[in-house]
């Protein structure tokens, strides 16, 4: 009944040790979102800056699968190619040994401050300032982090002989490198995370629980177990995501092969090094032999293989093939599920998706207001194909905001309800241009021509639309609410030409100078210009009235 009550109370420890690290991570992704805008925005092709933008998102968010996933998506997105993907891995795995110094670092002194820190974290839970809420959840889930490991090192848990005893005779029967490694794969699957399974690999040692040499195995194993994560992210997605789930796994396995051969064969010396580094016997000075093994090995391994960036990528190409008997599902060009595990970043990502649909929408404008005023044909498919893919990017963007909606909050909920509404617009701007590439392609096919005066009062308020939607496009996609004021003024001036174009038409059409065959054409251009200005005007002062009202949608 005592080692029940024991390890129920070691699964708590476990349990209030991982909760803190969720707080702590999500925390530190939040405040620090747009510093890791920053480290993706100096990727580049240079090796070293991709290793130190992997260490560095890592060591903010303390995850490196939740790095690994989010490199996913970029990848996915086609945002990133592979040969930049790779040394952010590589880097990632060495962000995330900070958790294993920091959890070494446990002293009793040490302990009472990040006690003191939990208490105040909570504390600041109940304010009301955003901010200071973040930073309670930030201080919180540190001081649960060492609540956690108290827990797992008291005399209730791993300090209870009976516990030792156990897990000694476990140990002793499963005594060999390969099985060791194997239970920090197992161990590191089940929770996701290898900064967490170091942690209580670490605190094993420190109470004696597990010999050091048998641990440098399990951590080795922690190193493939998080890939886990990585390899079940990248399921169902295109070819070169699979392949960056498959180099994080081949580059953990090498190290892991390299380390576990030579510590197998040089066991004694290696245990040796690491404990002059650490010469006395107490806790602390045992957690930081194996922290420090797990900083060297991630260290060593990227040093060895950041020379073999090309070949790791040519392998992954080896075994995951494209697929060439059939044409790939459309997805959308800048964002991915996957960039959810990071919102601050998604929302950057959709924000490119939107300004990317914003300039096809252009595009169309363009093709219908030639097709308008030529009554040609000329560029149909391409209206037809950018038409499409409006329309893929309004319902599957729509989608992922609605997921995306549920892990932000405060001003990033505001800029959201305001890209649902711009989608909205912009979806309808794509369907007016179509109806109107549409008109002038009909009226080619029945050779109807528009009187000399329709075809200029066409123009000019195409010409009028057409400045329109510069300035609105600036102000989006520049965040620029300088001519937002000419925005609405163009805006009352096509209101004014729809009247007066209307009535001008009528009057030809008593005066016989206009077919009626000719009416519902020129009567569908004019309102369709009417509602696009509409339009343009919501997604202009989107930037300033985000959940504001807009005009009605036709």
């Amino acid at each position: 009944m005592e080692l029940l009550g024991c390890l129920i109370w070691l699964l708590a420890g476990v349990g209030v040790f991982i909760v803190g690290m969720n707080f702590m991570g999500e925390a530190l992704e939040k405040s620090a979102g747009s510093g890791m805008k920053k480290f993706l925005g100096k990727i580049s092709n240079n090796r070293f800056s991709g290793v130190g933008v992997g260490a560095g998102v890592t060591a903010i968010i303390q995850s490196s699968s939740a790095t690994s996933v989010m490199v996913i998506g970029l990848v996915n997105a086609g945002v990133m190619t592979l040969m930049q993907a790779t040394p952010i891995i590589m880097g990632a795995n060495i962000g995330t040994t900070i958790t294993g110094v920091l959890v070494a670092l446990k002293n009793d002194i040490f302990n009472m401050i990040m006690y003191l820190l939990a208490f105040a974290g909570v504390m600041m839970g109940f304010a009301k300032n955003e901010k200071v809420k973040l930073f309670g959840s930030l201080f919180g889930g540190l001081g649960l982090i060492f609540v956690g490991l108290e827990v797992m090192s008291s005399e209730q848990a791993f300090g209870n002989q009976l516990v030792k005893d156990m897990f000694t005779d476990i140990f002793a029967k499963i005594d060999f490198p390969l099985l060791m490694i194997l239970v920090g794969v197992i161990f590191t699957a089940l929770i996701q995370s290898s900064s967490a399974a170091t942690g209580v690999v670490i605190t094993m040692v420190g109470t004696g629980v597990l010999e050091l040499d048998l641990a440098l195995f399990i951590v080795l194993g922690a190193n493939i177990g998080t890939c886990v994560t990585a390899l079940l992210a990248s399921m169902g997605a295109q070819a070169n995501a699979k392949r960056v789930a498959l180099i994080h796994f081949t580059f953990n396995t090498i190290g892991t092969v390299l380390f576990a051969t030579l510590i197998w064969i040089f066991k004694d010396q290696a245990v040796s090094l690491l404990t002059s580094f650490f010469p006395k016997d107490d806790p602390m000075s045992l957690q930081m032999r194996v922290s420090v093994f797990h900083v060297i090995f991630n260290v060593t391994t990227t040093i060895i293989l950041l020379p073999f960036v090309k070949q790791l990528v040519e392998f992954s190409k080896k075994v995951i093939r494209d697929k060439k008997s059939a044409e790939e599902t459309r997805t959308l060009k800048y964002v991915d599920d996957r960039l959810l595990a990071v919102p601050t970043v998604a929302l950057g990502q959709v924000k490119k998706e939107m300004d990317y649909m914003l300039g096809l929408v252009e595009e169309n404008i363009g093709y219908a207001f030639n097709a308008l005023e030529t009554r040609s044909k000329v560029n149909g498919e391409k209206v037809v194909e950018n038409e499409a893919i409006i329309d893929f990017t309004n319902g599957a963007l729509t989608r992922f905001l609605i997921k995306l909606s549920s892990t932000v909050e405060g001003s990033d909920e505001v800029i959201i309800g305001s890209y649902f509404h711009v989608l909205n617009d912009l979806e309808r701007i794509g369907d007016h241009a179509e109806n109107f590439y549409e008109i002038g392609a009909e009226m080619a096919d029945k050779e109807l021509v528009f009187s000399e005066a329709a075809v200029d009062e066409i123009k000019g308020m195409c010409g009028v639309v057409s400045q329109m939607f510069e300035i609105s496009k600036d102000a989006f996609e520049n965040l620029n609410g300088e001519r937002l004021n000419e925005l609405t003024e163009l805006e009352d001036k096509v209101d004014e030409m729809k009247k007066t174009l209307t009535a001008r038409h009528f009057a030809r059409l008593a005066e016989g100078n206009c077919s009626v065959d000719h009416s519902p054409y020129f009567s569908s251009t004019v309102v369709g210009l009417e509602r696009v200005a509409d339009h343009l005007v919501n997604v202009g002062y989107s930037i300033v009235n985000p959940v504001g009202s807009e005009k009605e949608n036709a």
